[in-house]
């Protein structure tokens, strides 16, 4: 047999064997599970990822580092102002100086290393502060009414620190700094009662602002993914009626790349025939996935694949769209209705919120315009998403659906829109 006739005896072989394989079993493991956990595409990922720079997120670091500039300068000239209070005040200079020079060594590190901070670096940055720690409290306690400023200081390193790395690293650091500067309040014997309030004054210095930075830089990075998330659902708007989503297009791609190879290995000779159990079992997977795929096509709608893959919507919004209707809205219908979503979804900050959609079933039409539209509900509920905290916005979003009524039941909204498409048979 020729290696062209060996090639389609191969298809022959995967086709036969996806249908022995059971498709159906392999698909209600995949629905299962993906909803044990969910996955976000591959091109999402990088995205998010990717030029965070570009995003804001160098000039957030800036503002944050002058932020904390600000406050060193207003430590430092504390530091000035109780020179002659200081018995010896060489531990503290040499404190300031330290601090200085790491502050500035680590900055140049981070943005010759791409605005990136390996861990050696952050060791490398603690281990010193430390130091500044130790010494500036052995000058604090070499004089009467003498507070800290150089230790209280490190926090604004810290302070430069939360665009580059992990938020718990940094507020474990801030932690060990507060405690730090508490024992060595406790530690000294202040004759006046009132000194107490600038100690703990330092101590909110040191601690608060990086804490604050870390607040700052966690909301920013999870309003920038929600707006990238949603650009990239966005894209589903302009799909047919029913096509694939992202997610399954990058498994249909590897799938794809997988069976070639396999092909391309049987046509050149580096496979022999017949095919060994394993590989018998690989051409049977891909096909059985491959089918999976192309079938999932002509069921899945733009809707579907905008609500599974995105991290926001997937765990909070459910879908029951059986017939497909939701492929059968106008772009403009399709936009709004997912911007209603979304605005339902991110306006409240209530974890348990949800929203379930049900489309459907089709009601007769009449009047002169009887066999140009179809005309379905849409029904849209909400759980813990009270009425009055609905932005004006997605009112504005749903008349462009359709015309509507809404009710609340419980603290919640319920809103039916009455939706009127262009009938496909008369395309």
């Amino acid at each position: 047999m020729s290696r062209p006739g060996m090639v389609d005896a191969l298809r022959r072989d995967i086709r036969a064997a996806a249908r022995l394989k059971g498709a159906d079993k392999l698909a209600d493991q995949e629905r299962q599970d993906r909803g044990r956990s969910f996955r976000r595409p591959e091109r999402t990922v990088k995205t998010t990822r990717a030029n965070q720079s570009g995003l804001g997120g160098r000039h957030l670091g800036i503002g944050l580092s002058l932020s904390g500039g600000f406050i060193a300068l207003f430590l430092f000239w504390r530091f000035a102002f109780q020179w002659f209070a200081y018995e010896t005040p060489t531990p503290s200079l040499v404190a300031w100086s330290l601090l200085m020079a790491t502050t500035g060594l680590v900055l140049v590190t981070v943005q010759r290393l791409s605005a990136r901070m390996p861990d050696w670096l952050f060791a490398t940055a603690l281990g010193s502060g430390a130091v500044v720690v130790t010494l500036d409290l052995v000058g604090a306690a070499t004089g009467p009414n003498v507070y800290p400023t150089a230790a209280a200081a490190v926090g604004t390193l810290l302070i430069s620190l939360v665009t580059v790395r992990r938020g718990r690293d940094v507020v474990t650091a801030a932690i060990v700094l507060g405690l730090l500067l508490l024992t060595g309040a406790f530690a000294e014997t202040q004759i006046d009662p009132f000194t107490v309030a600038p100690e703990f004054l330092t101590i909110a210095l040191a601690v608060l602002p990086p804490l604050l930075g870390v607040a700052v830089v966690r909301s920013f990075r999870r309003m920038a993914q929600r707006e990238l998330d949603l650009v990239l659902v966005q894209s589903t708007v302009s799909q047919p009626q029913f096509a694939l989503g992202m997610l399954a297009s990058e498994a249909l791609a590897r799938i794809d790349l997988d069976a070639e190879t396999l092909l391309d290995d049987v046509a050149k000779g580096r496979t022999a025939l017949p095919l060994s159990p394993a590989k018998s079992t690989t051409a049977a997977s891909l096909a059985t996935q491959l089918r999976l795929h192309l079938i999932r096509g002509r069921r899945e709608t733009w809707l579907h694949h905008a609500i599974t893959e995105s991290e926001f919507l997937g765990p909070s919004v459910s879908l029951n769209d059986p017939a497909g209707l939701a492929g059968m809205l106008d772009p403009a219908q399709r936009d709004a209705l997912l911007r209603t979503i979304w605005l339902l979804i991110s306006d409240t900050h209530r974890s348990e919120a949800s929203v379930s959609l049900s489309l459907g079933p089709i009601r007769p039409a009449h009047g002169l315009t009887a066999g140009q539209k179809l005309r379905f509900p849409i029904e849209l509920t909400t759980e813990g998403v009270p009425r009055r905290r609905v932005d004006p916005e997605t009112w504005q979003a749903i008349r462009v659906v359709g015309p509507h009524v809404d009710s609340s039941r419980d603290g919640s909204l319920c809103v039916e829109i009455e939706c009127s498409v262009d009938n496909p048979a008369d395309a």
